[in-house]
């Protein structure tokens, strides 16, 4: 299932989403009734982040309203994976006790929800969507890069106070409990922050006779969130396992052969299931019935993905446009042809 129905888990968060037995719920359980009843009936979150849900309802409901993008981020990255980021809307969770393991897919999670939040929130802000925030203030007066002189103008995204904002909400729990899964979760929250941050690109305009570009108009704007997602996903392939020190306080690598994580790593603690077989336990749902290519030998290849089990084969037609032909001015019409392909879905365990 690739997203929640409305009105379940609209809002998302840090910790861990609830399922049966102990599983902390958070923010991302937040869901889309009136602001003062969201806050006060949310079970799992701190003092701190209930105060300010009560104190910024446009704000929760903005980081509700970009829950859907991440979640659609992560599940292009790992679409060609056993595990594909899937969501079950079973008890009002999102990834259910898939969360209670620290692992690789969990430091994915965290990383790509916090970018999530200031992604949504400096976008937000840039549109005037929000009361107590607009386009970065910082940006006034006239300034240089490799090109030259030009004056700032246009509306910057203010991913600082995003930031600031998401990092006072997003880690109160886990300041509040510093343990080392409260270790972990907090170092993927940042580097998930800094990731959007570290893409934020200067756009100009031209002003001049015939387009001299003699003066330059200019300010920061974030990328597209494709390249926070890549950037992260490139983060997932290097994560680094860690064990936290002997005072507490940070991670040392958990074998002497690994590097010692930077904090623009992904950092994990436990080992990921290998997710072949349903198991509510591990919060894997399987591969049964995942789409896989036969020609390929990647994780998308039906030998890998169906974990040895084999595959079934089906034969389906698809529409696809054809015979495509450019009339003038100024449009492409195309016929609809039918086209039979085989489909290669994985065996179910038995």
């Amino acid at each position: 299932m690739n997203f929640l129905p409305s009105g379940i888990c609209f809002f998302l968060s840090v910790t861990t989403c609830w399922l049966t037995a102990k599983v902390d719920a958070s923010w991302w359980y937040m869901g889309t009734l009136g602001s003062q009843v969201m806050c006060d009936n949310i079970p799992g979150l701190v003092n701190k982040q209930r105060q300010l849900c009560r104190q910024h309802p446009k704000v929760m409901q903005a980081i509700g309203a970009g829950m859907k993008e991440w979640i659609s981020e992560c599940q292009h990255q790992f679409r060609n994976h056993r595990w594909n980021c899937n969501t079950t809307a079973r008890d009002h969770n999102l990834f259910g006790r898939l969360l209670l393991r620290g692992s690789q897919e969990v430091a994915f999670v965290y990383a790509i929800s916090s970018a999530g939040v200031v992604y949504t929130l400096a976008r937000a802000c840039s549109q005037g969507d929000l009361d107590n925030c607009s386009c970065d203030p910082t940006k006034k007066g006239s300034s240089q890069d490799s090109k030259g002189s030009f004056d700032w103008g246009g509306c910057s995204d203010h991913v600082e106070h995003a930031i600031h904002f998401s990092q006072i909400f997003v880690d109160a729990k886990e300041r509040k409990e510093r343990d080392a899964r409260a270790l972990m979760n907090l170092h993927n929250n940042r580097a998930g922050r800094k990731a959007v941050k570290r893409f934020m690109t200067l756009q100009c305009k031209c002003h001049g006779v015939s387009g001299s570009c003699s003066v330059r108009t200019c300010w920061q704007a974030m990328a597209d969130f494709r390249r926070t997602g890549d950037h992260l996903r490139r983060r997932y392939n290097g994560a680094v396992q860690v064990a936290v020190n002997q005072y507490g306080t940070g991670f040392t690598a958990a074998h002497t052969h690994l590097k010692r994580p930077s904090k623009n790593d992904l950092v994990y603690l436990e080992d990921s299931p290998d997710y072949c077989i349903w198991d509510p336990q591990s919060g894997s749902m399987g591969t049964a019935g995942r789409l896989c290519s036969r020609a390929s030998r990647g994780s998308d290849g039906c030998e890998v993905m169906c974990c040895g089990r084999g595959y079934d084969t089906a034969r389906i037609s698809r529409t696809t446009k054809c015979e495509c032909k450019f009339h003038w001015c100024c449009a492409v019409r195309c016929r609809d042809c039918q086209q039979l392909v085989d489909e290669f879905t994985c065996k179910s365990h038995t």
